[in-house]
């Protein structure tokens, strides 16, 4: 839909809306426009997740915490996976705050056409507003899973642990951009598919936790081109390795960090993200005749 303002001055209407059909006619404007309804979804969508729940934000912590534990059992305990001289718990509780900002942001836009179905149906708003909101208020949860991660940092150096702290800890804010994007990206196309084919909606939600033992969260890039060199590739050239390998390499000086991988990661997120983008403005004219 494209808005604009009515020429005609005897007119009492203040918009007019009508089809627009440029393809990239993105309507960005209008997201900014309406960017008191984007504050208000956030907040919405921080609140709802933990409505009615005992211990409410607390699951922030308690999900990564045992999720840690239970890696460093299996994966390091039982596994002898080398952890290259990082504390296995730092190690993998590295890896999962990472990768479950970008998972989050996967999960919940790719069913944004499906979940808001009801609501697009009856008033208009610029749609890409919808998945925004989600990225933005996953931020919540990765900031609260952030502080966890550097209050372990800092009990380990208070026990006499030293970590390689470095200057690529000033590309943070590239990673959660890139993390933030390729989620959003890759969610907005799974979500366009999804009011055809409904099928993708059950293939997302294992087919994550698959993707995620294809990328370093468990496991260093050097033991995966060590053990497997014949399919190491699929995990190099993994857009969230260097991600993750980078976020790592600036907070405890482990990792595999390259500049070469890292452009190709912001590469194949802007080429997602723009296709995401362009394919959710198009899909959203007629999709509520599918869903």
């Amino acid at each position: 839909m494209h808005i604009s303002t009515a020429s005609n001055p005897e007119e009492h209407w203040d918009l007019e809306i009508k089809p627009g059909g440029k393809l990239f006619d993105l309507h960005l404007k209008d997201v900014w426009h309406y960017r008191d309804l984007l504050v208000l979804l956030v907040r919405r969508d921080f609140v709802s997740i933990y409505k009615q729940t005992i211990l409410g934000p607390l699951w922030f912590f308690i999900q990564p915490i045992f999720t840690t534990a239970m890696y460093v059992f299996i994966f390091t305990n039982l596994a002898g996976i080398s952890t290259e001289g990082i504390p296995p718990p730092l190690f993998y509780m590295a890896g999962i705050t990472a990768w479950n900002y970008f998972a989050d942001c996967l999960n919940k836009t790719s069913s944004t056409f499906r979940d808001n179905a009801h609501i697009f149906g009856k008033v208009y708003f610029p749609r890409l507003i919808m998945p925004l909101s989600v990225v933005i208020s996953n931020l919540v949860r990765f900031g609260v899973q952030l502080l966890l991660f550097i209050a372990m940092i800092i009990y380990y150096m208070i026990t006499g642990v030293h970590f390689g702290l470095n200057w690529h800890i000033l590309l943070f804010p590239v990673i959660v951009a890139l993390m933030g994007c390729m989620g959003l990206g890759f969610g907005m196309i799974i979500s366009a598919l999804t009011t055809k084919y409904r099928d993708l909606a059950f293939l997302v939600t294992f087919g994550v936790q698959l993707l995620m033992y294809s990328t370093t969260v468990t496991y260093p890039l050097s033991t995966a081109l060590e053990k497997f060199p014949k399919y190491a590739w699929l995990i190099k050239y993994n857009p969230m390795t260097p991600v993750i390998e980078t976020f790592r390499h600036g907070f405890l000086g482990s990792g595999s960090f390259s500049w070469q991988s890292l452009a190709f990661c912001a590469c194949v997120t802007a080429s997602v993200a723009i296709i995401g983008v362009i394919i959710f403005n198009r899909v959203e004219k007629k999709f509520v005749d599918t869903v």
